[in-house]
């Protein structure tokens, strides 16, 4: 096991792997920003090293003060969180022809699932369902895109290889619209992800947002964790995730879950990560797999007692996984609100500083928060602050407790989305669930399509 791990993040994530880190005896070192000098989980590790100013292209995105940083610190491992460069291929080839060890997969697999072009050849070989769509990127050929709209079947999505977060993408509705549209996403994925390559799916008009964990060691193992529900999403931004999905058959699961174990033995995959799927009357459609742990991870850790971070861990290592598919079994029901420092009506970024905090507790309560009273919520970054999860027996209970939990929790000094869970937690389409990717987006009046 490695005696110093060296994480590569801020915020609720960093303090997060800090956590598991010292819970498995390993020393940990923190970087940061000038204006995360005073951050909770920089006081607690034990050395921490400032790597820039503020903004994140001159500190958590530059990749030598980081590597410096391992360097000087004698650092064996980095751990990259979410975000950042988590996913980024060329930051997992530094890290590693440096000496140290990337917590997360080769640097060729996040390739291969960065390119969603590729990552979806990949999928299809393995037996995981995708969306129809054009078999890899959209050639030159005009007549072509239009033949195979026409196959396909309108509305069809135009999508940037390169994309992620919402970009880089472009619903079409008739046959008039889609040459101009192509061209229009080809130009801003070149000009947004330096990668003008683009592709064509099927529209799905009201689809689920299912995904499903994974855990893959170096010894050919790879286990599921079952499925978490993300459908309550914001322009494309997670608002709310429960685990397991209400409604979905734990046999369908179980299915889907196989294949996905099984697509990673076969791209050997290393680490945790999520494939994500968008699910319509009762079929799995692949868009993506995330090769990084998630924001919202801990609803699987409530509902299968597996600690994600400490077995990404672990299998940097090189250790094998630490349970079999036999001996995971899902138990109750959890939810995860995203807290974050905005305006509950315009979404506008509050930041600030935090004059009065107090965190909710009770049984089956978690509040993975950076936060303190007094605490200066910088403005140069993501807005969430923390997160509030809650698990009970039911799903009835997971959601009573949260209720409870969102009435205890105080912030004041700056705006949050409470107000906004707080509604949800008592609109008639959440407490039935399966509610579609679309509905928040609805309900506020936001939806374009």
């Amino acid at each position: 096991m490695f005696e110093k791990v060296l994480i590569a993040n801020r915020g609720e994530i960093a303090l997060r792997i800090q956590r598991a880190c010292r819970e498995m005896g390993i020393k940990t070192v923190a970087v940061h920003s000038e204006a995360d000098a005073e951050a909770k989980y920089v006081r607690l590790a034990d050395e921490s090293v400032c790597i820039g100013p503020p903004p994140s292209a001159r500190s958590y995105l530059h990749v030598p003060s980081i590597i410096a940083a391992a360097e000087v610190t004698d650092a064996e491992a980095i751990h990259p969180g979410y975000g950042f460069l988590s996913e980024n291929a060329n930051f997992a080839e530094r890290v590693e022809n440096s000496g140290f060890v990337f917590i997360g997969p080769r640097p060729e697999t996040i390739r291969l699932m960065g390119d969603k072009v590729s990552a979806k050849e990949a999928m299809k070989a393995s037996g995981v369902p995708c969306v129809p769509g054009s078999d890899g990127a959209l050639g030159e050929d005009q007549d072509e895109w239009l033949r195979m709209a026409k196959d396909i079947g309108y509305p069809i999505i135009i999508k940037a290889a390169g994309g992620g977060g919402g970009r880089g993408m472009r619903v079409v509705h008739t046959e008039a619209a889609l040459i101009q549209a192509v061209q229009m996403t080809q130009n801003e994925a070149g000009a947004a992800f330096n990668n003008p390559v683009v592709y064509m799916e099927k529209y799905l008009g009201n689809p689920r947002h299912i995904e499903i964990q994974v855990l893959s060691d170096t010894h050919g193992h790879a286990i599921h964790l079952g499925e978490r529900d993300c459908s309550m999403q914001r322009r494309h931004q997670k608002v709310l995730e429960e685990a397991p999905a209400p409604g979905l058959d734990p046999k369908v699961r179980n299915k889907i879950g196989e294949r996905c174990a099984e697509a990673c033995r076969k791209i050997g995959y290393r680490g945790a990560g999520t494939f994500e799927f968008l699910y319509e009357n009762g079929e799995f459609f692949f868009i993506e797999m995330n090769t990084r742990v998630q924001v919202e991870h801990p609803v699987t850790e409530f509902i299968t007692g597996v600690d994600i971070v400490q077995e990404s861990i672990r299998i940097a290592a090189g250790l094998p996984l630490a349970n079999t598919q036999k001996e995971i079994h899902f138990k109750g029901h959890a939810l995860e609100c995203r807290i974050n420092a905005e305006d509950p009506h315009t979404f506008m970024p509050s930041p600030g500083r935090i004059t009065l905090y107090h965190a909710p507790g009770g049984p089956g309560v978690r509040v993975d928060s950076h936060v303190y009273q007094n605490y200066l919520v910088p403005s140069h970054y993501d807005s969430m602050i923390g997160k509030l999860i809650t698990y009970g027996a039911t799903r009835e209970q997971a959601i009573a407790r949260m209720r409870i939990a969102l009435s205890e929790m105080i912030v004041a000094g700056i705006k949050t989305n409470i107000p906004l869970h707080q509604e949800l937690l008592v609109d008639q389409a959440v407490l039935d669930g399966g509610y579609s990717i679309h509905y928040l987006e609805n309900k506020l009046g936001l939806n374009k399509h």
